[in-house]
């Protein structure tokens, strides 16, 4: 027996360091860019509508695709789906490590971006597996979120170490080794699994659910570098809407659908994805305005703003296994509501900075964020599962997991969008108080619509560069100041919806009767 009780314990360790280990290098990407795109706009010449395509092409593909590759190991198996994830990271760093034009880069996120999404929900399903009990389930989810964390953290550190010595492009070299050693090591220590019963790929779900997420980014990407009334934006949202309509019509109907509607009947679930969406949405479109941030007005160097963004991300690796333990002291719903009103009231704190902040003003305020958002993501994932019956919490987590997605593409995009509509509108009025000329006022506003605040900052101004730069600034800051308050006051509206959307929560498992909790069934 002692002898059966250690080879499970050693298949469980195993297990979770696999999956830990797929969740870090799904996650490694996001912010080793994130700190790195002044670096990339720089080397490639792009514009700042670019960059946020840069950070929406490895995000946009693991939203639209994860729910898809949740089935695939359900159907396939779970370490097929997990070993195939790693082996697309590895394409796409190599793609994105020999880019010679930003539409290469872009090609290497993406293909990144399907292999994170391969691996956020095979990560989970081998831990479900692995570990069948809900309350034991929790700690291990834990030990995967704060792996998630870690990677958010160590990324700005690597890439500002790199971009010391080498070239951006050199940023990309470290998931190479890992994500093979990695597969290397999976083959003889994780055990494959599939689910019961029999599913198929809902295509018509899939696809549907894809148009409805890239086209929703991209109008909301376009519109803010250019206008929300351009014809090829006001189609992009149509062919939005329309392919969500489509996307509900055929879930409900189909008999083995990708997003069952039986989920949203759950209130638990319906707040975690809003949660998930919204907090997701707040983190990685702040990374990406605060990277811009620190890099184009404060003119740090990547490795300066890593080590400002550490007190953000670093701070959930530290609580995350804390409120894992708080979770079965204190009700969800508090924990999750008061996260979110932490995040919300440090994006305000933020939307306060100006050019001058020092690295300790600037500081405690990433670290309450990092603090608010250590509360969630434990918390979050957990309840997505737990709140529905069994034998839908495989799709629960993928589903969360696709939430997440959407949130952080769209976090960029919207974040972004507001940033450069905000900027563009009040840079003449900056520049006009600053008595630069009508006709580099004119160059600068023009530059600013073409290609953004790089292209704005290397027009010839004579004597007045100095006054110009320092109106370039304060237009930022503008729009800067106005997407946080617009993230805070998201997290706030998600705190709401956790508070009143989770006021009762009910133990679906303990529902269940035994007989009809299926089991996970080895591949």
């Amino acid at each position: 027996m002692a002898t059966t009780d250690k080879a499970s314990g050693d298949r469980l360790g195993a297990t979770l360091v696999m999956a830990c280990l797929g969740v870090f290098v799904a996650y490694l990407p996001v912010t080793t860019v994130s700190v790195s795109l002044p670096a990339i706009q720089r080397g490639l010449n792009a514009s700042t509508a670019d960059l946020s395509w840069v950070s929406d092409a490895f995000v946009l593909p693991m939203a639209a695709l994860i729910l898809t590759a949740g089935v695939f190991g359900d159907v396939h198996g779970r370490k097929k789906v997990f070993q195939a994830g790693l082996l697309f990271c590895v394409i796409g760093a190599t793609v994105a490590l020999s880019a010679q034009s930003i539409t290469m880069v872009w090609v290497g996120q993406a293909l990144a971006g399907v292999g994170a999404a391969a691996l956020l929900p095979a990560t989970l399903a081998l831990i479900s597996h692995a570990v069948p009990d809900p309350r034991r389930r929790g700690r291990y989810i834990s030990l995967w979120a704060t792996s998630l964390m870690l990677a958010l953290a160590l990324g700005p550190l690597l890439a500002g170490a790199i971009l010391e010595h080498a070239s951006w492009r050199w940023i990309y070299l470290p998931a190479i080794p890992l994500a093979l050693l990695t597969a290397l090591i999976a083959i003889p220590l994780v055990t494959d699994s599939r689910a019961p019963g029999k599913r198929h790929l809902d295509w018509p779900g899939q696809i549907t659910a894809a148009l409805a997420i890239v086209a929703l980014v991209f109008a909301v990407i376009e519109g803010g570098a250019g206008s929300f009334i351009d014809p090829i934006v006001l189609l992009a949202f149509a062919v939005a809407a329309l392919s969500l309509a489509a996307f509900v019509v055929i879930e409900q109907r189909s008999d083995s659908p990708m997003l069952s509607p039986a989920l949203f009947a759950s209130r638990g679930f319906n707040a975690t994805a809003v949660i998930a969406m919204v907090s997701f949405m707040g983190v990685i479109g702040s990374i990406f305005v605060l990277s811009l941030y620190l890099g184009l007005v404060q003119q740090l160097s990547t490795m300066e703003a890593a080590l400002r963004l550490l007190t953000n991300t670093a701070v959930p690796v530290v609580v995350g296994p804390l409120i894992a333990r708080l979770m079965h002291r204190v009700q969800v719903r508090w924990l999750l509501s008061a996260g979110l009103f932490i995040s919300a009231t440090a994006l305000f704190f933020l939307s306060s900075v100006d050019a001058d902040t020092s690295f300790g003003q600037l500081s405690w305020r990433l670290a309450l964020f990092g603090l608010g958002l250590g509360a969630v993501l434990t918390p979050m994932t957990a309840t997505a599962v737990s709140s529905v019956p069994f034998q839908l919490a495989g799709m629960a987590a993928a589903a969360n997991n696709a939430f997440r997605q959407v949130g952080g593409a769209l976090g960029p995009a919207v974040l972004g969008a507001l940033l450069i509509s905000r900027a563009a509108s009040t840079l003449p009025g900056h520049l006009a108080d600053g008595g630069v000329s009508g006709d580099r006022q004119q160059a600068a506003t023009t530059a600013m619509d073409d290609s953004g605040f790089q292209a704005v900052a290397v027009i010839d101004y004579g004597g007045q560069r100095d006054v110009a730069m320092n109106a370039l600034n304060m237009a930022f800051l503008d729009g800067f100041h106005l997407s946080l308050t617009v993230s805070a006051t998201l997290m706030l509206i998600a705190a709401l919806a956790a508070v009143i959307l989770l006021r009762r929560p009910r133990p679906v498992l303990e529902a269940q009767p035994a007989a009809q909790l299926p089991e996970t069934v080895p591949a």
